[in-house]
């Protein structure tokens, strides 16, 4: 069911998010201190690719709190926006609800990715 899943969610959007989450990778890349921040990025990117079976555990301390604030204050808001607008516009279907909560999942993940772990 997984895989079935995953097929139908790149065609209803998560392709975009996937590649919205390369594209803030590839931007936060161009600096040497934004390395870290970037290859985090793309870890999400393949989550984006494929939600379905797979769930974040958040977990972290410190150093996660404030690479988090960073990234709020510097890339996290406009890719929890879209996601949650995505989220909302599946969620007028009964058949879009699971596709919704994978975009939730995914705007939660973006508010917060760092100290978060793919299980």
């Amino acid at each position: 069911m997984g895989c079935l899943g995953n097929i139908v969610w790149i065609l209803c959007g998560g392709i975009w998010q996937a590649l919205a989450w390369c594209l803030v990778g590839l931007l936060w890349c161009v600096t040497i201190v934004g390395i870290p921040i970037g290859r985090q990025c793309f870890k999400f990117a393949s989550l984006a690719f494929a939600p379905f079976g797979k769930e974040v555990q958040y977990g972290g301390g410190a150093p996660s709190l404030i690479a988090n604030i960073f990234w709020i204050v510097f890339g996290g808001v406009p890719l929890a926006i879209c996601a949650a607008a995505n989220g909302l516009i599946l969620c007028c279907t009964i058949i879009g609800i699971p596709f919704g909560l994978q975009c939730f999942k995914m705007a939660k993940l973006a508010l917060m990715p760092f100290g978060a772990r793919i299980v």
